[in-house]
């Protein structure tokens, strides 16, 4: 035989052909018209033999069968489809709904109560229409959710209003029944169905439409139509205004610098992901420990900072304290590799590190607030394990740590989620704020889409914009590489809560955190529920003092003093207290008029070691030179 010839056994030669290890780069095979003499170097073509398999020529590079080119045509389709979709993956919907269809279909007794439902309820309305029709005033037969205020006008209560949304609101009682209740259906895909259901029912509502709302029928009858004509021009301008990215209407009389963001202060440290602002004192003494507030990157850190008068930065420098500040840099594609420890370390560390060189000697009160706030304690709980003893203590606004229990935003977080905004997020290196958006807006619907649809669009209105709905549109972006590993490590795997999240290599544990905790968490938010919060009196073994105040997500926060109509609740828990579950908590905790502010303010002078003189501004010696005034320049980035 020629030594130049290569015997190729069938089972090799499969061997050679088999599919590769997922994950693992498939190693190049060498086709048989490329195998080479080894005395020339000169191609060698193989004869066919029989009994002998003949390896075939390699795809090339760019063929779909190398697997590269499948990825890549995967990642590119799915892209296109998840900006259709508004990043939500049409996989996840077709599960639930199998899920629930297959289990429906195997319960008869179910069918059965569900068909009778509907005949109740058709009796139900066609008594309550006759009786309607002949005595006004006669009670509804199904009275909307208390938070449901879309037919809480007279003019709903008059015929033949009464009995469209008396019929729709009985339809989505139907309809919460038909995808609840089921035996077999997994308990996420059952409310994960029944949110879906719930707002492609809210696109129904009459109150949608100019027929079948009789508060936007009477304007239109009142003003001649003008109403439509001027919720055109409306529409337009929003369309425009989003298409070529500017800012909502209004929005534009909040100037960051001018009339939000202007707290005195100096830009103390720049660097790649964040600049650090210290503010300039407003008393002659200050209380020993700064305070180092840590903003959620999923935004700009001026939320703390707005109008004078509800400036919660403005309010801490008045009451005596020495405020640092992170501003978070607005990524772009370049940054699309930047993970959870670079945030970490050019973030908290990094701010920790100027404050050593700035006011030596002096531990730091750190809050984090959101996405920060989760970040701040990944970095405490770094910091007890290494033993870095800086931080005087930590306070989280309407922060999570253990994700079980996420609110709505966790019906959006699963595997086959997860990988779709991946895929999505691929092409750019990061997050576009407004599909970021979109999942908020899914979520309050009524209130953040169909109210300003009825509102603006219909009725021809403009909600006039104040310095917090105007922060709202200065949106940021996320980096791939950070969103994916939060999604994953905390929402999808509760890496954090179950100590499975490593810093440096190691795992850390959030009982590691020794020091005293002030949490916060706002009794109507969506994004990181108050219940959720609560659960930091399962993890940190040291006091905690926790508030729940009235408001949301932003405006629980921003809740000064003098606010209106504002309330909270507030209890400390010491080492040794008994455990409290949040209802009961909740249920027994006195509710106290006003703003948290004073309160916080307060703890936080009880963990201060007194007062002395403000430190001074940067320190230039030590690397930490004035870099320019706040607000700053990333700030400043759209």
């Amino acid at each position: 035989m020629d030594m130049t010839e290569r015997v190729v056994p069938i089972a090799e030669a499969h061997e050679a052909t088999a599919m590769p290890v997922v994950g693992r780069p498939r190693a190049a095979a060498t086709p048989a018209a490329e195998v080479r003499n080894a005395a020339t170097a000169q191609p060698v073509q193989l004869p066919a033999a029989a009994g002998r398999t003949r390896i075939s020529p390699a795809k090339p590079p760019w063929s779909l069968a190398s697997g590269q080119g499948a990825l890549s045509l995967d990642r590119a389709f799915k892209a296109q489809l998840a900006r259709l979709t508004f990043g939500l993956s049409p996989a996840v919907l077709a599960e639930q709904t199998f899920d629930w269809m297959v289990h429906l279909a195997i319960s008869p007794g179910k069918r059965l109560q569900l068909a009778e439902d509907a005949l109740r309820n058709a009796a139900r309305l066609g008594l309550y229409a006759g009786e309607s029709a002949v005595k006004p005033g006669t009670p509804p037969c199904v009275e909307p959710r208390p938070t449901d205020r879309r037919f809480a006008a007279e003019a709903w209560q008059r015929w033949p209003f009464n009995l469209i949304y008396q019929a729709f609101l009985l339809n989505q009682q139907w309809w919460n029944d038909a995808t609840t209740g089921i035996e077999g259906v997994s308990r996420r895909n059952e409310r994960s169905l029944s949110f879906t259901v719930r707002q492609a029912l809210d696109i129904a509502s009459p109150s949608n439409f100019i027929l079948t709302n009789p508060e936007i029928a009477q304007v239109t009858i009142e003003q001649g139509g003008r109403n439509l004509l001027k919720g055109l021009q409306n529409l337009v301008e929003d369309c425009e205004r989003t298409i070529t990215g500017q800012a909502p209407s209004g929005a534009d009389q909040f100037i960051v610098g001018q009339n939000v963001a202007i707290t005195p202060g100096k830009v103390v440290l720049q660097n790649r992901l964040m600049e650090l602002i210290q503010y300039a004192p407003s008393t002659e003494q200050v209380h020993a420990e700064p305070v180092l507030i840590v903003p959620a990157w999923i935004m700009k850190y001026y939320i703390l900072d707005l109008s004078p008068q509800n400036s919660l930065v403005k309010y801490l420098v008045d009451q005596g304290h020495t405020v640092f500040m992170i501003s978070w840099k607005n990524p772009g594609p370049d940054d699309r590799d930047l993970g959870m420890d670079d945030y970490r370390k050019l973030g908290v560390m990094a701010a920790l590190d100027a404050i050593a060189a700035i006011a030596p000697g002096r531990k730091v009160h750190a809050a984090g607030y959101c996405l920060g706030g989760t970040m701040l304690t990944i970095a405490a709980a770094t910091m007890g394990r290494d033993l870095d003893e800086r931080l005087a203590s930590m306070t989280l606004f309407a922060a999570q740590a253990d994700f079980t229990e996420a609110g709505e935003l966790m019906l959006f977080i699963n595997e086959s989620q997860i990988s779709y905004l991946e895929n999505l997020m691929w092409d750019r290196g990061y997050l576009d704020p407004y599909e970021m958006a979109g999942a908020f807006n899914i979520i309050r619907s009524n209130d953040l889409v169909w109210s300003r649809v009825i509102r603006e669009y219909l009725m021809g209105g403009r909600q006039p914009i104040n310095d917090l709905m105007a922060w709202n549109a200065d949106t940021t972006r996320l980096p791939y590489r950070m969103h994916s590993e939060y999604l994953r490590q905390l929402f999808l795997n509760n890496d954090l809560a179950e100590g499975r999240y490593c810093v440096e290599g190691r795992p850390i544990s959030i009982a590691d955190i020794r020091i005293p905790t002030f949490a916060v968490g706002t009794a109507a938010d969506h994004v990181a529920p108050w219940r959720s919060v609560f659960k930091t009196h399962l993890a940190l073994p040291g006091e905690l003092a926790f508030v729940l105040t009235s408001g949301g997500h932003n405006a629980g926060i921003v809740s000064e003093p003098g606010h209106q109509g504002r309330t909270y609740q507030f209890h400390v828990h010491q080492p040794n207290d008994r455990y409290v579950d949040p209802d009961t908590w909740r249920r027994e905790t006195p509710v106290l008029k006003g703003s948290w502010w004073p309160e916080w303010h307060r703890w936080l002078a009880r963990h201060s070691s007194g007062r002395t003189a403000p430190p001074p501004v940067g320190a230039p010696d030590n690397g930490y030179p004035v870099r320019g005034d706040a607000p700053g320049l990333y700030v400043r980035q759209s």
